[in-house]
């Protein structure tokens, strides 16, 4: 693969996910993808009145960029790794980044959950894997 997209979030399933795509892919160019979901401002501004929706993107915005930071200075410095920052529901954004980035494969981190979980919270993973039309790598990780 040349070209690899790896969906970021912060999480422990999200950084094995990137270094796997390091450590599987080493020739490969990497995108790290943060998918700021606006479901978590419509969520948050209903459970916590007095939330804009300016005050939680930009909240939400500043927390991914944080997290692509932290996950390049992780990086090899002789990697090429790109960032990416969109808003969207989380699956059909990683989806469609990789059709419009031209990537080989995606690498996405998964929390393991049971199918019972999978079915009643849904899955970022699953759904990437069913949409996506390239190669789809899950690599199970360790929560924080």
């Amino acid at each position: 693969m040349d070209h690899v997209l790896v969906p970021i979030d912060g999480s422990g399933p999200s950084r094995a996910a990137f270094e796997h795509a390091l450590e599987r892919f080493p020739d490969a160019d990497v995108t790290l993808l943060y998918v700021v979901d606006p479901m978590v401002d419509y969520s948050r501004r209903r459970s916590f009145p007095g939330y804009t929706s300016d005050d939680e993107f930009t909240t939400e915005h500043e927390k991914g960029e944080a997290v692509l930071e932290s996950a390049l200075e992780s990086a090899p410095s002789d990697r090429t790794v790109e960032t990416a920052l969109e808003a969207g529901q989380p699956a059909t954004t990683i989806v469609s980044v990789a059709d419009d980035h031209d990537v080989d494969g995606i690498v996405i981190g998964s929390h393991g959950r049971d199918r019972a979980a999978r079915y009643l919270l849904g899955s970022v993973a699953e759904a990437g894997v069913r949409r996506a039309g390239v190669p789809v790598t899950v690599v199970r990780g360790v929560e924080n």
